[in-house]
């Protein structure tokens, strides 16, 4: 039996002239579920102690002159931490699966190890798992998944090697139209907001923003590249013919190469 309980990060967020309300995933609940873009919204108070955001929460909404939650977040949320059970065929989770939802995104990025791998609570496998638990046939507190479907869903997918991953994007390109019409310029534009993604999300320590804004900006630079005349290969093994025997040391954090 494996406990886990990850703290978040509760944001109180105002939508102009619409609500005041609280969530722990911005993305999710205010831009993916209510259709609202980063400009169309603003954080107004964030903390790691839930009981404090949400009286905050009614304190904003009473300021704004917006109607006060009859119920304070904190009791929305029935379940604070759960329990694991995984066995050879299937992972039980301890919450009735119409609670399976709060619970999963309060313990984001929690991984257990099962019979076909390590399983994870991240922002793709959420959605299937509420999707696929099914209540327990002998404990209506309790739901499971079958860890087969698990591994099917998400643990069995092809690699790539490093070759084949770029032909691969720049055949997702060609095939959309993207090196007969696309402009150097504007794929440019596209790598100074990827960058700026990755800063937000370094700077947030969200692992997950991390990989997407990396792998994101990996994609327009070979976009960027092919509509230069050149494939990412050979600018990479030019950057590297260049720094291999490159000699220096470590300031403060950055390699500083030596000087002749």
């Amino acid at each position: 039996m494996i406990k886990f309980m990850i703290k978040k990060n509760y944001y109180i967020y105002h939508i102009p002239n619409q609500k005041i309300g609280m969530t722990c995933n911005l993305n999710k609940r205010v831009e993916h579920e209510q259709g609202y873009k980063k400009d169309e919204y603003e954080v107004l108070f964030s903390s790691r102690d839930v009981d404090k955001a949400a009286l905050m929460e009614r304190k904003l909404q009473k300021f704004y002159g917006y109607k006060i939650d009859r119920q304070l977040y904190t009791n929305l949320i029935k379940i604070k931490s759960m329990k694991v059970n995984p066995t050879e065929q299937t992972s039980t989770f301890d919450c009735e699966r119409k609670d399976l939802l709060q619970v999963l995104n309060q313990n984001e990025k929690f991984k257990w190890k099962t019979s076909l791998g390590e399983f994870e609570i991240n922002e793709e496998t959420k959605k299937w798992l509420v999707a696929n638990a099914k209540p327990s046939m002998y404990n209506n507190d309790r739901c499971f998944i079958y860890n087969k479907a698990y591994y099917e869903a998400f643990l069995s997918k092809p690699t790539y090697s490093k070759v084949e991953i770029f032909d691969l994007i720049r055949s997702w390109a060609d095939e959309r139209g993207i090196y007969d019409k696309g402009d150097p310029k504007t794929q440019l534009i596209k790598l100074y907001e990827e960058t700026g993604e990755l800063a937000k999300a370094l700077l947030e320590d969200d692992k997950d923003g991390i990989i997407d804004a990396i792998g994101d900006s990996i994609v327009v630079l070979t976009n960027l590249s092919k509509l230069v005349g050149y494939d990412v290969e050979s600018c990479i093994q030019s950057a590297y013919d260049e720094i291999s025997n490159r000699t220096g040391r470590m300031i403060d954090g950055t390699f500083v190469k030596d000087t002749l």
